[in-house]
């Protein structure tokens, strides 16, 4: 690998001014003293937007016109409504909207492994050795065993549509999704089906026409008999979350007035086709929709794009421009900015934090290839865990603003480094979770649930 030249420059640091529910091991949190002064408007809820696969950050948001062709690619920046703000020309919707958008330049870790990464993005804590059940839970796990939420809604939900015949599905492996070590009864709901669908439907959550709602009853009946406490329950956690999920199903296939939230037949063609009519969009506008129900966390996984012979979802080995140009950077958009037109339309997006960010970024070179990671053709970035870029928006994030900053090469952070820990600790900071809460594992040791320090910098 081509050694890169020292740069010292510092940027701008501010611009302008299931299946349906998963299985574990139950544990138990106990909160600590607030360290932090609460923000002076909790977030209600959060939409993750994972881009999974790694987002070239040269490439869209941390564009480096000035360096040699082999290092700032082939796009042009486009000036943003925020002054001196430039992002990639393929987000040009996005570039309207940045006076709502905080962009964190330099994010940093140095593990360049999808599967463990992603753990890192979505708990703040490095990946343990070992398997998903001995995981540090997920932000929407926590969220659901702090009792956040309301009605009979799930508390934590995720967007992870599958594709027929498509290009393996490693984002099913990833690390960091779920409740781990927290316990079963707090994984997420899982929604597999492609919301872009003519036929979408959560098929749990509605009943066959030839299932009647005395069928429904009998079998509810059937469970609460085998539900009762016994022998075995103690030493089979498993079945007790295998019940409360049961129970949960049952419950919203009681009250359809619920289930409504998961009905995009109720959204206008107009508003639809604004979110765009593809996997992702429409995954999007599902968020929306179960935010404003009263889920406090839901993720939208990039989709597989069912693409097997070329990179797919972000992860850009090769072929790089070609997909971002045609089918990454305009599907992200158009789903992102009419989330943020739509959030702010119906007075959300105070109280909705949203945040865009993959496991990792690209190389800094085209062509280059790093110790780890999985090579890269001529036209394409390896993986680069060392800066990338995360975008924040509402939920008491100040708009309009850039925080850290790269070198030239975009190959190291230059100003504010910023950890996977530190964003966790601003994302469970915003909503309203001290982020020194303390877990007890099934040991019951007492651990941290954040180490990080949070980003006071980007607050309102």
């Amino acid at each position: 690998m081509d050694r890169l030249p020292p740069d010292t420059r510092r940027d701008f640091l501010r611009a302008g001014s299931l299946s349906l529910f998963g299985l574990g091991l139950p544990t138990l949190l106990k909160a600590a003293e607030p360290t932090a002064t609460p923000p002076k408007k909790r977030a209600k809820a959060c939409i993750l937007l994972f881009m999974w696969g790694g987002p070239a950050q040269q490439d869209t948001w941390d564009m480096k016109p000035d360096a040699a062709d082999v290092y700032r690619g082939e796009f042009k920046p486009i000036q943003t409504t925020v002054p001196g703000l430039q992002i990639c020309e393929h987000l040009p919707q996005l570039a309207k909207r940045a006076h709502d958008l905080c962009l964190i330049r330099s994010m940093t870790h140095t593990d360049v492994n999808h599967l463990t990464a992603t753990h890192h993005l979505l708990t703040g804590k490095p990946a343990p050795a070992g398997p998903i059940a001995d995981d540090w839970p997920n932000y929407g796990s926590v969220l659901a065993k702090l009792g956040h939420g309301r009605g009979q809604l799930p508390p934590y939900v995720s967007m992870m549509p599958v594709v027929p015949n498509g290009a393996p599905r490693f984002v099913e492996q990833s690390h960091g999704q779920g409740a781990g070590w927290l316990g079963p009864v707090y994984n997420p709901m899982r929604i597999d089906t492609d919301a872009s669908s003519p036929d979408y439907r959560v098929g749990e959550f509605a009943l066959s026409e030839d299932t009647p709602a005395d069928r429904v009853l009998g079998r509810e009946r059937l469970l609460q008999a085998f539900d009762r406490p016994g022998p075995m329950t103690k030493y089979q956690p498993e079945l007790e979350a295998m019940g409360a999920h049961y129970r949960r199903a049952f419950s919203l296939l009681s009250a359809p007035q619920v289930t409504k939230a998961f009905d995009l037949s109720r959204e206008s063609q107009k508003t639809r086709e604004r979110y765009g009519m593809n996997r992702h969009g429409q995954s999007v506008l599902q968020a929306r929709r179960l935010v404003e129900a009263g889920v406090p966390l839901v993720t939208v996984f990039w989709p597989n794009d069912g693409i097997t012979n070329v990179s797919v979802y972000w992860d850009t080995h090769n072929r790089n421009f070609v997909d971002l140009k045609t089918r990454l950077c305009p599907v992200t958009d158009q789903a992102t900015s009419a989330l943020l037109d739509d959030l702010k339309s119906r007075d959300m997006l105070d109280e909705t934090l949203v945040v865009w960010t993959g496991e990792m970024g690209r190389t800094p070179k085209v062509g280059q290839a790093v110790e780890g990671g999985a090579g890269a053709g001529k036209d394409g970035r390896d993986h680069w865990g060392k800066v990338f870029t995360t975008v924040l928006a509402g939920g008491g994030v100040a708009g309009g603003a850039v925080y850290g900053a790269s070198d030239r090469f975009a190959a190291e952070p230059t100003a504010n480094p910023t950890t996977p820990s530190d964003l966790a600790a601003t994302i469970y900071h915003l909503l309203g979770v001290d982020p020194r809460t303390e877990l007890r594992d099934r040991l019951n040791r007492p651990l941290t649930l954040c180490e990080g320090q949070v980003i006071s910098g980007i607050l309102k």
